[in-house]
């Protein structure tokens, strides 16, 4: 450092990875490696378009200071992505006991009698960094995309729903055409049921036409035989 670099600059270009409509900041690190009280003040070319907090202060005797530089978002991007832009630090030796409301513009004036020592600062724009890819470089056998370890937990899952599914609807399948066999079978037996009940009365009516072409009437025999054919008429319709 030599005798007229009051402070140690670090970097001297503020490099902004820009991004458009996005705020971006970057540090300034002033080291003061003297014995002395040195006052600093920053300024630049466009107050408007960036923000330095603190932009003046004071930096004891083998100490640092750190100065924050944020450029508000940006709806348009330069041509070529370069920058015009530029900061100015400058910084004197002042008193101990002098404090940041004590930091006057005159301070810095060369016409004061005071030793002003200068820095320009440059201001770049690069890309922002990119993400990491998700596909790992290497030979085309290793290119091919492989399911992770949840690619491959979902995709049983998956599987094994499918295989309940078919399950549960063979079964309900074969359920669905045992109660049709049932019921055909019951429809069967209830049809035949009523074949021979009418095949009975059928029957009994001809018997009774004959017992009363014959008795002129009921006759105790008939009786006998109604009620026989009425408990196994009975009997058919419970089966």
């Amino acid at each position: 450092m030599s005798p007229r670099e009051l402070l140690e600059i670090d970097p001297l270009e503020l490099k902004f990875p820009f991004e458009l409509k996005k705020q971006i900041s970057c540090s300034i690190q002033l080291t003061n490696k003297s014995d002395d009280y040195v006052a600093f003040k920053v300024k630049t070319t466009s107050p408007k378009k960036y923000c330095v907090r603190p932009n003046a202060g004071i930096v004891q005797p083998r100490s640092t200071c750190d100065v924050i530089v944020t450029m508000q978002a940006q709806r348009e991007a330069p041509p070529d992505m370069q920058c015009k832009d530029k900061f100015l630090l400058q910084s004197v030796v002042v008193n101990q006991g002098v404090t940041v409301k004590d930091i006057m513009q005159e301070m810095f004036s060369r016409e004061s009698g005071n030793v002003v020592d200068e820095v320009k600062l440059r201001v770049l724009y690069v890309s922002p960094p990119q993400p990491p890819s998700p596909v790992p470089e290497g030979s085309e056998e290793d290119s091919s995309p492989r399911p992770s370890v949840s690619d491959n937990g979902n995709s049983n899952a998956s599987e094994l729903l499918a295989a309940t599914r078919a399950y549960a609807e063979d079964i309900q399948q074969g359920k669905s055409s045992e109660n049709l066999t049932l019921i055909s079978s019951l429809t069967e037996e209830k049809n035949a049921a009523i074949q021979q009940n009418n095949k009975l009365r059928q029957e009994l009516e001809l018997v009774r036409r004959e017992v009363s072409k014959q008795q002129g009437g009921f006759s105790f025999l008939f009786v006998v035989i109604i009620a026989l054919l009425g408990i196994f008429l009975g009997c058919m319709l419970k089966k």
